[in-house]
């Protein structure tokens, strides 16, 4: 007897607790048939294997994050973190095609019913799309750092914030200059401090002609000594430019470690230099034109007759 009833109880339990949850994983929640009279079927038994595999999944990417982010330099922390929200999202996609596909769910039919939608969103999204291959370009192979000196469309900025879409710049009034990162790939930017924090900066100014050259020469280098900003070494130099029109054209030429304020140091360099100039009896001329005119013979007789 006790067999029996064990037996009818296991037997109700499979048939009636085990059937009921296998009705309510194989509930439909949506039925829909795509082109060509295929069926699709949204299952509460496909969604929570989607809810599962999502929950694993980020519980997978967090401790593989958590581990390469141990093994990065603080500099490189944030940029390894656009680029893993990147990944992220793709993987996110590839594990829902991968369900669905286990489910019985013929994905090729789903992304061949939205062939024309991806077309559409690719074809709109199509500088997004180089905004963000920009980003992970430059995040990977470090062409550009924060705190690097740019000039792009004839702006100068120094990076402060790089991300996957996107760089900012702080220029030098103060405003922030958002740049698109597919700017770096197609268009040509100038990195002042790519190689090394330095650059060579140079002030122009021409001299009146008779002008004595090596005083010039003096004078602009002890400007360039005094000049607070202005490195000691590489030594500044001083370039004989040209013969002008109206002017003996020369360039001082320096170095700052810090390109971001070189309109600063080049406006106290003219300051001082044309007060040593004067001090000195070193003229700065500006264009000179000499208009000599000719009156041709009959013009002349002419005059003589109205005389």
């Amino acid at each position: 007897m006790q067999s029996g009833t064990k037996e009818k109880i296991s037997e109700l339990i499979e048939q009636d607790l085990w059937g009921a949850v296998k009705d309510v994983w194989n509930f439909v929640i949506l039925d829909y048939e795509v082109k060509d009279g295929i069926p699709i079927e949204i299952t509460v038994g496909l969604l929570l294997l989607i809810i599962i595999s999502f929950v694993l999944t980020s519980i997978v990417l967090r401790v593989l994050r958590s581990f390469i982010m141990g093994k990065l330099l603080d500099e490189d922390k944030m940029k390894f973190v656009s680029i893993f929200k990147f990944i992220k999202y793709s993987v996110y996609l590839i594990v829902i095609l991968i369900t669905l596909s286990t489910a019985g769910i013929d994905i090729t039919v789903l992304l061949t019913a939205s062939a024309v939608l991806f077309v559409g969103i690719g074809l709109a999204l199509q500088e997004l799309f180089q905004d963000i291959i920009g980003g992970i370009f430059i995040i990977m192979d470090k062409s550009l750092l924060v705190g690097d000196i740019i000039e792009v469309d004839g702006r100068v900025g120094r990076i402060f914030q790089i991300k996957l879409r996107t760089t900012r710049a702080l220029t030098r009034d103060d405003k922030v200059m958002v740049i698109p990162n597919h700017k770096f790939i197609s268009d040509t930017i100038f990195n002042y401090t790519q190689n090394h924090k330095t650059t060579r900066e140079a002030v122009k100014v021409g001299v009146a002609y008779g002008s004595n050259t090596e005083l010039v020469r003096k004078v602009l280098l002890e400007c360039a000594k005094d000049q607070k900003g202005v490195l000691k070494k590489p030594e500044p130099f001083v370039l004989f430019e040209d013969f002008g029109d109206s002017a003996l054209h020369f360039g001082l030429h320096f170095y700052i470690s810090d390109s971001f304020v070189d309109p600063k140091v080049k406006s106290e360099l003219r300051f001082n230099i044309d007060k040593k100039f004067r001090l000195n009896n070193i003229t700065i001329p500006f264009p000179q034109r000499d208009v000599h005119m000719f009156y041709p013979n009959s013009a002349m007789q002419g005059n003589k007759n109205l005389d």
